[in-house]
């Protein structure tokens, strides 16, 4: 069994950037965890997968990636779920929450994969620059700093990523190119 997720990936210059900042706060706030995935918007959380039946997922997704139109994505200043987490804040639209509800439910009828926590709260889009590592001391000391930093990007979402841990890191696995011309 490997675990995997699913996201949505930001071109490589917003990864950059998103990198500089998971960076600053390794250097400045003893916080790494964030290091160990690239940067990324999760659609479907971490869930274990059999070896053996990766074609069946990979097939499974590129399946329902085909049937998704891209995307707009707006990256929009900085957000926290205190104590302990800030990331970049991701512009809740209605064709995201639409694209990560679908998935959901194609990966549980199709693939009999369920993530139960999500099924109980709310989707909150975002991209993490500090994870759980982070102190609460540290968080008290990094969010005003964050707070009122603006950041502004947009992107157009055009593939699903499938990520794979390794044991150490999360890694790119397969990408699902969107169909472009529904």
């Amino acid at each position: 069994m490997s675990r995997f997720f699913i996201a949505l990936l930001p071109p490589q210059y917003i990864q950059d950037y998103a990198n500089e900042i998971k960076q600053h706060f390794a250097d400045h706030y003893a916080s790494r965890g964030a290091q160990n995935s690239p940067p990324h918007i999760t659609l479907q959380p971490p869930f274990e997968w059999s070896d053996a039946h990766v074609p069946q997922l990979e097939a499974s997704l590129k399946e329902f990636a085909s049937r998704q139109q891209p995307i707009p994505i707006m990256l929009n200043g900085y957000a926290a779920f205190p104590p302990r987490v800030i990331y970049i804040n991701v512009i809740k639209s209605q064709a995201l929450l639409t694209l990560q509800a679908d998935l959901m439910g194609y990966v549980e009828s199709n693939l009999e994969i369920v993530d139960q926590v999500s099924q109980t709260r709310p989707f909150a889009p975002h991209i993490t620059v500090a994870f759980r590592d982070l102190t609460k001391q540290n968080f008290r000391l990094a969010w005003p700093e964050f707070v009122q930093r603006s950041l502004n990007f947009d992107f157009t979402a055009d593939k699903l990523t499938l990520l794979l841990h390794d044991g150490q890191r999360w890694n790119i696995k397969s990408k699902f190119a969107f169909c472009s011309n529904l």
